[in-house]
């Protein structure tokens, strides 16, 4: 079901280049941002094609905007669609999100109104990625500062719902849903038991960080306890399904990710058996 990916990876970040380059080390798999291997050369497209010789891949984009009412970014898909085709990742996914209108992009990933109309749009738009890209993608939950008054569906079953009618698999991440949680007043845990395990084949783990009035979800941290806790929840919940390290602010060196990275690998092994 995963093409090759198991166990915990982290995401691959231009500081860290060299290492994997001349090192090879030991991490399960990694993913990367599709946006910044668009071009048609260049050193990081180099690197992207000779780390996949040693390492699973995965495709995590950024700034396709499904939600968008005004339709779908047809030039982005199509360069997603180059880049695929190219590197043959083992996982692509995408966020329930929308980011762009007409030709502003407003580089965040905002949520969406948790309504039918929505979950229609958002089936149509994954329907056309995927006949497009052809292969299945995973959708995230995205982390949120705001709740739209017409959202009547709960995120993680308008998440499901979404997998059930386009085919499409969930990449759940557990960060966004204690931040969400903690900023809009609902128990994660409870929440974590809408989640359809069958469809869930990825996950992410992240830290954030907490201000006066909320939580942002900044991926510069280690994972606190409380998402930890929550983590082993989820593996008790999905089972044995592949994690990644996301950390894309204030970088640390690589041996901080590959620590997170083995910490993650404790409490996933348990899941396995």
């Amino acid at each position: 079901m995963n093409n090759g990916i198991t166990g915990v990876g982290i995401g691959l970040r231009a500081p860290h280049y060299g290492s994997f380059l001349d090192e090879r080390p030991a991490i399960g798999w990694l993913e990367v941002h599709s946006e910044n291997y668009f071009g048609d050369g260049g050193y990081d497209l180099h690197v992207l094609e000779h780390v996949r010789r040693d390492y699973p891949l995965s495709l995590h984009g950024v700034g396709l905007s499904l939600g968008s009412a005004d339709g779908l970014r047809e030039a982005h898909l199509a360069k997603l669609k180059r880049l695929v085709d190219r590197i043959q990742p083992a996982l692509v996914s995408e966020h329930l999100s929308w980011g762009a209108l007409g030709a502003r992009h407003f580089n965040d990933l905002l949520p969406l109104p948790y309504t039918r109309e929505a979950l229609d749009l958002m089936v149509a738009r994954v329907d056309q990625v995927q006949a497009t890209l052809g292969r299945t993608i995973l959708i995230e939950n995205v982390s949120s500062y705001l709740a739209y008054r017409d959202s009547g569906i709960p995120e993680l079953e308008f998440l499901g719902e979404l997998a059930r009618r386009s085919g499409c698999g969930i990449l759940f991440d557990v960060n966004n849903l204690y931040v969400n949680a903690v900023n809009h007043g609902f128990d994660a845990r409870m929440a974590l038991g809408a989640l359809p395990a069958q469809h869930v084949q990825e996950i992410h783990l992240a830290g954030h960080a907490r201000t006066e009035g909320c939580l942002i979800d900044d991926h510069g941290s280690t994972v606190c306890d409380a998402v930890w806790a929550l983590y082993a929840a989820a593996c008790r919940h999905c089972g044995a399904v592949p994690t990644l390290i996301e950390w894309d602010t204030d970088l640390p060196v690589l041996d901080v990710l590959l620590a997170e990275a083995r910490k993650a690998a404790a409490v996933l092994e348990p899941a396995h058996a």
